[in-house]
């Protein structure tokens, strides 16, 4: 019998995108939160040899070049077995829309194929794997509230916050991070760049420094202490300590010392909501939005239905915003979608529901 797993979508709640390391990855810093819209995969271990991938979406590729693929062939080598693997993707996140759909995919298969096979790698050799394949997916092997540090494979798992309600917006629009990585390179990368050997023009490499002068002021001068920023903010947030300045509500401390829902007013607040006003932005935003100036215009309409934060997740194209009732969502949501936005209201999964709910069908 095929083994069915969820595989749940993710948002990040901030990205600062910092210099280009020595790999050729930027070192990245992001909170990365799971929503409840998901995938469903169902693998199936049989008699035989070589990895099937099925899906009715075209965009979901059916060789190795899919991440599922790769991940399948990694775990049936790491456990020393042999057998016709069949993955079927019931797709419903978007391909190329920053919710990490890809990634959570490998994941869920990894799993499935774990529980298939009765056989578990180490954690240590799941974290390998997948960190192997892909940046995006240790955060799925630990879920909820999670830190991305490195190139955003190095995950440190948060204090589950309560659940928030949110909406997702899904321009049909595929933004390839590859290729915005490259914008922001290019547009925010040190101008020391266009020198001689580059081989660009004198001509042209000075009107493309004179164009990228403030970009380089903003990020590349000051990327350390971007990247210090967020980490401050974001240590500040887990030790329950921002500034008692963000809208009706604020964050409490347990004894433990991570923080906690505070009713200020009869108005319960969640410490996300902190963490986002303190000034979390997505560096995707400033090479995405001028390109696609569309999604600019979904944010603002996130905005003016009353999202009390609303940001491009990942390198987009996908938006969302941050509601404060479900109620709202909703009719937030089914308003956006008339408009000709396609929107859809959710919930954030802590990590406890997070696994619970993976294999529960």
């Amino acid at each position: 019998m095929p083994t069915s797993v969820r595989s749940f979508a993710k948002i990040n709640i901030g990205l600062c995108i910092g210099d280009r390391r020595a790999d050729g990855f930027h070192e990245l810093r992001t909170i990365y939160q799971t929503i409840s819209l998901h995938d469903t995969l169902r693998v199936e271990v049989a008699r035989g040899t070589g990895i099937e991938i099925r899906s009715k979406d075209p965009r979901v590729p059916d060789d190795e070049t899919n991440t599922c693929w790769r991940v399948a062939d990694r775990v049936m080598r790491s456990l020393k077995q042999r057998a016709k693997i069949t993955i079927s993707i019931d797709k419903q996140l978007p391909v190329q829309g920053g919710l990490g759909a890809a990634s959570s995919n490998a994941v869920a298969t990894m799993l499935a194929l774990e529980r298939a096979l009765k056989q578990e790698l180490s954690p240590e050799e799941r974290l390998r794997i997948a960190a192997d394949v892909g940046s995006d997916l240790p955060l799925f092997l630990v879920g909820g509230t999670v830190l991305g540090v490195g190139r955003g494979e190095q995950v440190l798992p948060v204090q589950d916050i309560p659940k928030i309600d949110i909406v997702i917006v899904t321009p049909e629009i595929g933004v390839s991070t590859p290729e915005a990585f490259r914008d922001w390179d290019e547009q925010f990368g040190p101008v020391e760049r266009f020198g001689p050997e580059s081989g660009m023009p004198p001509r042209d490499r000075g009107a493309v420094a004179a164009n990228s002068s403030d970009a380089t002021s903003l990020t590349q001068q000051n990327a350390s202490d971007r990247m210090s920023k967020f980490s401050r903010t974001a240590f500040m947030w887990l030790a329950g300590s921002l500034p008692r300045t963000f809208g009706r509500g604020f964050p409490g401390q347990s004894a433990a010392g991570v923080p906690v829902s505070v009713d200020n007013g009869g108005q319960a607040e969640t410490p996300l909501l902190d963490l986002v006003r303190a000034g979390m932005e997505n560096d995707f935003e400033r090479v995405v939005f001028p390109k696609h100036p569309s999604l600019r215009e979904a944010k603002r309409a996130l905005e003016r239905e009353g999202a009390r934060y609303s940001s491009l997740s990942g390198s987009g194209s996908t938006l969302y915003g941050l509601f404060e009732s479900t109620e709202q969502a909703e009719s937030s949501a089914r308003r956006l979608s008339d408009a000709g936005l396609p929107a859809i209201a959710t919930k954030t999964v802590p990590r406890s529901q997070y696994w619970q709910r993976m294999f529960e069908f």
